[in-house]
Parts: C-alpha cells; sequence; structure tokens
C-alpha cells in the first residue's frame, strides 16, 4: 500500500480508503462478514476508514471491527444529513453538532475522531457557528481534524477566510465525487483545495457501478440497496463507459484498476474511498493498488472524457438553494 499526507494535517493515509456505506445491515451483509472486511482492508494496509452517521448502522459496525486496532486507523466520521425524523437531528448548529459528536464516539466506541467532516452544506446555519463548534471539539480533544464533503467552491473559499478572520479551526479536507466519468472537480475544486493546502477523499471512483465491468451481470443488487440505480441506464454514461472498458482491454487492465489508477493520480488527491461489499470485490481493487497510467493512457483518456467534464450528473451531489430553490432565480411580477 502506498501513503500520502491528508493535506497539510502531518496524518498520513493509505492511497485507497474503505467507505462503509455498503457495510450497514440494511445493504444485505451481517456485523460478522463487515468486520472481517474491514480485517482484511487493515490488513492489506488500508488505514483509513470513512463511514457517517447517517450511514444506517454503520458507525456501529466499524467501532465493534476496529475494537483491539483502533491505533491503527484514520477514522473518519460525517455529520449533518438528516438522522431520523427529528427536525433538530441534521444540520450544522453547534447544539446538533455537540450531539451528533458524542452519538457517534458511543457508536463508534472511541474516545476521539480522527476526521470529522460536515456531509453537506447547511445554507441556514451561520458558517462561523459551525466552525466555532468544530474547533472546540478539536481543543476539548474529540476531534483531530475537520473537513466537509459535496461543498461548491465559492463555500470552499468563504470558509477558509472565516477560520481565518475570525481565529477558527480551518477545514482540512473536502471529499467530492471523482471519476473517470465525473471530472468536474479538475476545473476549480481541486486546485482550490490544492492552493489551499487541503487533503481531498474522493468518493464515487468506480462510478457508481459503471467502471467494475459487473453492469449487466447481476451487479446492480449492491447500487439498487443504495438508491444509485438510475445512473446504469444513463444512455450517455453507459455509452462512455463503454469506451472506457475498450481502452482498458487495450491496456491490458481490469476496468476497475483503470478506474482506480485514474482517480489517484491527480496530485491533489489523498485517497480514493472504495465501496465494497464481498471479499472478492476487496481484493479486485487490491490487486491493482500499484498499478500506474503511462501518460499515452491518460491522453486517451482525456479524449473519452475531457479534463473538467461531468458525464451526467448525480443523485448524491449536493445542489446548492440557488438551483433548487426557483424564487432565488427568478425575479417577481412586477
Amino acid at each position: 500500500m502506498h501513503y500520502r499526507t491528508l493535506g497539510r494535517t502531518g496524518i498520513q493515509v493509505s492511497r485507497y480508503g474503505l467507505g462503509t456505506l455498503m457495510m450497514a445491515g440494511a445493504m444485505g451483509n451481517t456485523h460478522a462478514e463487515s468486520a472481517a472486511l474491514i480485517h482484511r482492508a487493515l490488513d492489506a494496509g488500508i488505514n483509513l476508514i470513512d463511514t457517517a452517521d447517517a450511514y444506517g448502522d454503520s458507525e456501529e459496525v466499524v467501532g465493534a471491527a476496529l475494537q483491539g486496532r483502533r491505533d491503527d486507523v484514520v477514522l473518519a466520521t460525517k455529520f449533518g444529513r438528516p438522522v431520523g425524523e427529528h427536525l433538530g437531528h441534521r444540520g450544522a448548529s453547534r447544539r446538533w453538532i455537540v450531539a451528533a459528536v458524542e452519538g457517534s464516539l458511543r457508536r463508534l466506541r472511541t474516545d476521539h475522531i480522527d476526521l470529522y467532516q460536515l456531509h453537506r452544506p447547511d445554507p441556514d446555519t451561520d458558517l462561523e457557528e459551525t466552525l466555532g463548534a468544530l474547533t472546540d471539539l478539536i481543543s476539548s480533544g474529540k476531534v483531530r481534524a475537520i473537513g466537509a464533503s459535496g461543498t461548491p467552491v465559492s463555500d470552499i473559499v468563504q470558509a477558509q477566510w472565516t477560520a481565518e478572520r475570525r481565529g477558527l479551526a480551518r477545514f482540512h479536507t473536502e471529499q467530492p465525487v471523482y471519476s473517470l466519468l465525473n471530472r468536474g472537480i479538475e476545473r476549480e475544486l481541486l486546485p482550490v483545495t490544492q492552493r489551499f493546502g487541503m487533503g481531498t477523499l474522493v468518493w464515487g471512483p468506480l462510478g457508481q457501478g459503471l467502471l467494475t465491468g459487473r453492469v449487466g451481470t447481476g451487479g446492480e443488487s449492491d447500487l439498487k440497496r443504495s438508491g444509485m440505480v438510475r445512473h446504469l441506464s444513463d444512455p450517455q454514461r453507459v455509452g462512455v463507459a463503454a469506451k472506457l472498458a475498450a481502452l482498458a482491454d487495450e491496456a491490458g487492465l481490469p476496468m476497475t484498476h483503470l478506474a482506480m489508477a485514474f482517480a489517484t493520480a491527480h496530485p491533489g488527491v489523498s485517497s480514493a474511498l472504495i465501496g465494497v461489499r464481498t471479499t472478492r470485490h476487496l481484493d479486485d481493487l487490491l490487486a491493482g493498488v500499484d498499478v500506474t497510467l503511462t501518460p499515452d493512457i491518460l491522453d486517451r483518456v482525456d479524449e473519452i472524457v475531457p479534463p473538467g467534464t461531468d458525464i451526467g450528473v448525480l443523485d448524491q451531489t449536493y445542489r446548492p438553494p440557488a438551483l433548487e430553490q426557483p424564487a432565488l432565480r427568478r425575479r417577481s411580477a412586477a
């Protein structure tokens, strides 16, 4: 396994990180099966595990599996998405952050979280309040570093400026989607995170299943469980994935190895999060951890999917209020 520094935190993370959405009980695995996957990943050198309080019982699964191995892991979790039906159990207010972190610590069976991330922006909460609460968590020792996920570039810049001007902890990381099919972050987001010395943990490197080679062969079930199945029928994404599969064959690489090598080739990427549900899938990805792509292959990728281009829009991508609320983009009638 290869390791990289997570931005300017000094924390060393593996080139691949283990995402644990698929390890929630609702996805079909028993806790014992998920624990075996986690142990297999750790034994292979993966030291970054990423979860969230909104991933069902995923935090509990991770916490149980890490007993006796907690010190070997950079443990990341997220807060902010709805947890249950209570209106107060979501968002980025100080009130919820203080409660949410205690819940995550309890479920993860640990006294500290290495990376605590805002799962999605919260336009209803003042950014200074959010950063103030997170700064206090760092001071208390409950959290080592803080980050965010799905943040628009302008908000990343605003958060950095706010932290500097108010003397607060700044976001150390960002977690965006990135794959052969979704290269939009190359345009602005990755240059900005590099400029501010932030680490970048990318999710979705296998294109929500289209870059696994298993679509159409019974591999869709995991995606159906996680609500991503619509992307398997997007004609544009499917067509481009077919061209990339042909390139992988030409290069003598499994499609998954081409996809993972691409996602970790950008100098701004710290780690690519893989979401697996079986040992076979994990071992397939681990077998490609040493693969690097030649300039010729990368040039061919650029011809199929130009730099900075997204092929289709994912449901999981954050859409800011300016797009979601018509009143913010339409003048009222005179």
